[in-house]
Parts: C-alpha cells; sequence; structure tokens
C-alpha cells in the first residue's frame, strides 16, 4: 500500500497532470492593441472583443497608441502582455514592419498573435489575420468612381489621402486597390507613391483623422485647385476633407470615397458628405480574434484562413445610394442596419 501511495503521489506532481490542472483552472485571457482609442473603428473593435471576453469568462486587456504611428506604445504593449503571461493579442499595427520583432518575442513566449485588419509586413509574421480584403475594399470605390464619372475619368483629377509615412498595409492595400479599380497602373503594388498616371495630382497624408483629413486635403488643392475625386483612407480624413473642400465652395463638385462604413460614415453618405464606402466589420473581427485566443488557450490550436487567401476575410460591401452597373453594392439603408457589426 505505501508503494501504492507514493507512485500515485509522485503521479500527481509530474509536470503532465500538473500541466492539465493549470489547464483546467487557468483563465484564457488576451489583450487588444490598436492604433488609436479615439478612431470611432477601434472603438467598435475594443467593445467587440471586451464583449465577446465576458461571454467567454476570459480576462481581457485593451491598449492603444496615443495616434495612428505610434509605434513605440504598441511595443510597450506587446511587453506588458507578455509580462502579464496573456494567452494571445489582437494587433492593429501602426508600423506593420517595425512592429515584426515586438511579435516574435510573444509567440517565442506561446502567444498567440492575431493581426486585426492590418495585415503585418510579412503577413506571416502573425499567427493569424482577420481582415477585410483591404485590396478589395479600395478596387470597389475605385472601380464605383470610375462608373460615376464615366467618359470623364480618363480626364480625372485625383488626390489621394493616406494614413502615414511608414506605409502600413493597410493604406498600401486600399491605395493601390483604388487605383486598380479606377483603371490606373500602380507600378510596384506593394507601395504607393510611384505611379506616373498623370490623373493622380497628388497624395497626401492624414494620420487617419478628421484634422489630419483637413491639413491634407487643403495641400492637396494648393498642388492643384481643381481636384474632383478624392480618396481618402477611412472616414475620418474623409470629413476632414470635405470641410477643406466646404470652406472654399467645392464640396458639391468633388467625389469622395472611402472605406470603413461606420454609422457616421454611413450617414455622410446620406448627407452628400462621401459618395460611397467601402464597409467593413471590426465587431466580426474582433469577436473571431477573441475566440481564436480561446481556442488556443484551451487546444493549442491556430485558427484557420478563408480558403485561397492568406487571412481570415472578414467581408467588405460597397455602401452607396448611387449604384452603378458592374459594381455590387447595397443601399445606406442596409448600411446603417449592417455598421458596425
Amino acid at each position: 500500500m505505501k508503494l501504492i501511495h507514493t507512485a500515485l503521489t509522485a503521479l500527481i506532481a509530474s509536470p503532465l497532470l500538473m500541466g492539465l490542472a493549470y489547464a483546467d483552472d487557468h483563465q484564457p485571457s488576451a489583450c487588444l492593441i490598436t492604433k488609436t482609442d479615439t478612431n470611432p473603428f477601434f472603438v467598435k473593435m475594443r467593445e467587440g472583443a471586451e464583449a465577446k471576453s465576458k461571454e467567454m469568462g476570459m480576462g481581457f486587456k485593451s491598449f492603444a497608441g496615443r495616434l495612428d504611428g505610434d509605434h513605440q506604445t504598441q511595443v510597450q504593449a506587446i511587453e506588458t502582455c507578455i509580462a502579464d503571461g496573456a494567452d494571445g493579442i489582437l494587433l492593429t499595427a501602426s508600423d506593420t514592419s517595425a512592429i515584426v520583432s515586438a511579435v516574435e518575442q510573444a509567440r517565442e513566449a506561446g502567444l498567440l498573435v492575431i493581426a486585426l485588419d492590418t495585415p503585418l509586413d510579412p503577413i506571416g509574421a502573425a499567427d493569424a489575420t482577420f481582415a477585410t480584403d483591404n485590396f478589395r475594399a479600395g478596387e470597389l470605390i475605385g472601380a464605383w468612381a470610375a462608373a460615376q464619372l464615366g467618359s470623364d475619368a480618363a480626364n480625372a483629377r485625383i488626390g489621394m489621402l493616406n494614413i502615414n509615412v511608414s506605409q502600413p498595409t493597410v493604406g498600401v492595400l486600399r491605395n493601390q486597390g483604388f487605383l486598380t479599380g479606377f483603371g490606373i497602373d500602380t507600378g510596384d503594388i506593394n507601395r504607393w507613391g510611384d505611379e506616373t498616371d498623370s490623373r493622380i495630382s497628388g497624395q497626401d497624408l492624414s494620420n487617419g483623422n478628421e484634422e489630419g483629413g483637413r491639413d491634407g486635403m487643403e495641400n492637396l488643392l494648393l498642388l492643384d485647385p481643381m481636384i474632383n475625386v478624392v480618396y481618402t483612407i477611412n472616414e475620418p480624413a474623409a470629413a476632414g476633407a470635405y470641410q477643406a473642400l466646404k470652406a472654399i465652395g467645392r464640396e458639391d463638385d468633388v467625389l469622395i470615397v472611402s472605406v470603413d462604413g461606420s454609422c457616421t460614415g454611413i450617414a455622410d453618405i446620406r448627407d452628400g458628405v462621401i459618395g460611397a464606402t467601402a464597409q467593413q466589420y471590426p465587431l466580426l473581427m474582433a469577436s473571431k480574434g477573441m475566440e481564436a485566443i480561446y481556442k488556443w488557450a484551451q487546444e493549442g490550436k491556430k485558427p484557420m484562413t478563408t480558403p485561397g487567401k492568406e487571412f481570415f476575410d472578414t467581408g467588405v460591401s460597397l455602401v452607396t445610394d448611387q449604384p452603378v452597373k458592374g459594381v455590387e453594392s447595397i443601399s445606406v439603408k442596409k448600411g446603417m442596419d449592417l455598421c458596425w457589426g
């Protein structure tokens, strides 16, 4: 009996059973790290992740940069998540290349790292990516804008408002998708700014916010006061661009297109601020990401990608009340029903 008792004691104390006991008692936990905590897109993402964490009984912390492009704060957040023993990180990176070394540290520490909305560069630096097909989003608004202009598209004067100089993947994909949809040769499709088509009047930066959109639009108008098409990285930038155009009385004769599909952005289509937008679904990105981290913590399984793609595609829809032939779209009413699922 003593031998049996000793053997059982040793077995119970074995690393295998201790690990199993830990798995049974361990509360999975996750971090969300976004570019900012003020952009409505990331606010909705945080709401979705937080709601899903409560539903699944997960620990949850959120972090954000002070503004779009604040790389160092995101690095510090990753370090905090590692130190806290989180099971995974949901990340929308400001600098998609520079963040890779910090992501590698997290993965080496056993955390599952999922890029949300913005693929890392290279995309395989994260364990998975849950995102809109951002190239397709840009392509939709580009094709719509070209169709709206009809034969005048050949003489368009296009201003482009991007995110920032680091050219994060999300900005490159949307920009190059727009140009492709409009029928413009992109040059190197992995970066913006090397195009030679004379229809591009200029490219400027917005930092993805309203103030930056206004300033960037003012700069573009200095280059070409007769710009008649404006691509914007997102809807806050579009709202700023509209303010700059309104200040010179040109708000009604410039076509603005964007990407996001927020409830505010859809209302801006209704009110004539934006002509069309490509709607994303950040709530779905965040909730699917939290489910994936939970599964990783419980079963050690990584999420799958959408067949034929390097990421899990959370969908995109063109929203406008001015549909054009050959470009699938949904109405403002439908877009309002779906914002921001």
